[in-house]
């Protein structure tokens, strides 16, 4: 197929099609009624010989030739509208552009001050809000511009986004220097079996998946409380004999000011990638580079 033989206004339905999932959505969107919205997916349809979506009670879903052509046909409107709407150069010594990074309370501890330092240095007048990166909205934040980065442990990120690895790191066990397991230099699986813990359930992330390895060993733990963040871990295990399962990078950043150890984690967990994202319609956005740049080189391969 020839782009001569395709109406490009066809791709940009399709391209709001994925990220609305419903007609009424994009022809509000797009300012088009919606018989026309339907008769524009009906011509896509055609010349691509896909149904493209398919009507479920979700929504309209689509087939795996369509999540095939999200992401170069997301990246080609991106470049287009970079294209269209040039920008001046971003100048980090004089800019007073605001961000917004979806991140964890991890990330907030372990990414934050070492960015915010950072900033003072080059970008003095650029500022930096940080927002919950949860998994229903995230992807169409990043595409309408309401959030300029993600980063974490996000596999539910895909069509439209991309992605670049930070670094990859592993589970420990976390304490405090009190514990009486504090003077082991290594766990046994009995250690951890007989421990009591602090379970964290962290929604919109992909560190539950630890807890689904365990659970497929038969790993059974004594679990005396449960918690829907990291955020308070240190103060809980200054101050009682629990243990809990968290990345070494938080380990390692609040160990010190709570009085914590920790130790490599008896069970074989698998490591998981810590990856930066951002949507391809802002691919291009000198801003958006010029932060991507600096959260490279800060925090790559473990910084």
């Amino acid at each position: 197929m020839q782009l001569k033989d395709i109406d490009l206004n066809l791709l940009l339905v399709f391209d709001r099609m994925l990220a609305e999932r419903r007609v009424s959505a994009v022809a509000e969107s797009l300012g088009l009624s919606q018989p026309a919205i339907s008769n524009a997916l009906a011509r896509l349809r055609r010349l691509l010989g896909d149904e493209l979506f398919l009507r479920t009670a979700r929504g309209m879903e689509p087939t795996p030739f369509a999540l095939q052509l999200a992401e170069p046909v997301a990246y080609a409107m991106g470049a287009l509208h970079t294209a269209l709407n040039q920008q001046v150069l971003f100048d980090p010594a004089t800019s007073t552009r605001g961000f917004r990074i979806a991140m964890t309370d991890i990330g907030e501890i372990y990414f934050a001050p070492r960015l915010m330092e950072a900033l003072a240095q080059a970008a003095p007048g650029v500022t930096v809000s940080t927002v919950r990166n949860t998994a229903g909205s995230l992807r169409d934040e990043l595409e309408a511009g309401q959030v300029d980065l993600a980063v974490g442990l996000l596999p539910q990120l895909q069509a439209g986004v991309f992605q670049r690895r930070l670094f990859r790191q592993r589970y420990v066990c976390l304490f405090a220097a009190t514990h009486p397991l504090a003077r082991k230099r290594s766990l046994t699986p009995k250690d951890f079996g007989a421990a009591e813990h602090v379970l964290v359930q962290a929604a919109g992330t992909g560190h539950g998946k630890a807890d689904d390895v365990m659970a497929a060993q038969g790993i059974v733990r004594h679990i005396r409380l449960t918690v829907p963040h990291f955020v308070a871990i240190g103060h809980i295990l200054r101050t009682t004999r629990m243990i809990a399962t968290v990345p070494e990078a938080l380990a390692r950043s609040i160990a010190e000011p709570f009085g914590l150890v920790w130790r490599t984690h008896p069970v074989a967990l698998p490591e998981v990638a810590i990856n930066l994202f951002w949507h391809a319609k802002y691919h291009r956005d000198p801003g958006n580079q010029w932060l991507r740049g600096l959260l490279f080189d800060l925090f790559a391969d473990g910084g």
